[in-house]
């Protein structure tokens, strides 16, 4: 398979980011954020998700309620949100070149994906694109303390795999996980230099 996405050895593990990366799902994602906070009376912009939406969804609405000063329940709105997301995943679709990667390697290296979502949303997400049953493991930013830019996803995705961070492959499409990757020590792929969801939405 020739692919400018490919993994170059050496590697042992490949780990992959949800969303963007393997699913196209950030203007779903736009719009449940979206349709949750104007239930509490704050706006979103779609330039200012878009900028804020490599890291995780309670320092997300932190940061929206600091630069806004808005005041709400973000455990709220996060719970509030997932009945919307689940409504729309039949609306998702992978990103080809990225789950191409997925079907390649599947049998062939420990895979996992590490993702900065709630469990809930990231295994709605998985089921909507098919591509589940091909994880060896999968980590939600339910499972850790901290969300990217820290390492502690990918940090707790290699040792699941069984497999030491430096010898692991990220997949990501933001710059905040593309940092987390760097401070976890693993070697990182960038999507965005196949995938262009992001600017054409904009």
């Amino acid at each position: 398979m020739v692919s400018t996405i490919a993994p170059t050895p050496p590697y042992k593990a490949l780990i992959f980011d949800c969303d963007g990366t393997l699913a196209d799902t950030l203007p779903v994602h736009y719009q449940t954020w979206s349709a949750a906070l104007k239930a509490v009376g704050a706006d979103l912009s779609k330039d200012w998700y878009y900028a804020y939406c490599g890291t995780s969804a309670e320092e997300m609405l932190e940061i929206l309620k600091a630069t806004f000063g808005y005041e709400f329940d973000s455990t709220a709105v996060i719970t509030g949100r997932q009945p919307h997301y689940r409504a729309l995943t039949h609306t998702i679709k992978e990103v080809q070149a990225v789950a191409d990667i997925v079907r390649h390697y599947h049998g062939k290296v420990p895979m996992a994906v590490a993702s900065g979502g709630e469990r809930a949303v990231l295994e709605a997400t998985l089921g909507a694109i098919q591509l589940h049953h091909y994880f060896d493991a999968i980590v939600s930013i339910d499972d850790v303390e901290k969300g990217k830019p820290e390492p502690d996803i990918f940090l707790l995705a290699a040792e699941r795999l069984n497999v030491a961070p430096h010898d692991c492959i990220v997949y990501e499409d933001t710059d905040t996980g593309l940092e987390a990757a760097r401070r976890a020590g693993m070697r990182s792929i960038d999507v965005r230099t196949v995938v262009q969801s992001k600017s054409s939405l904009k």
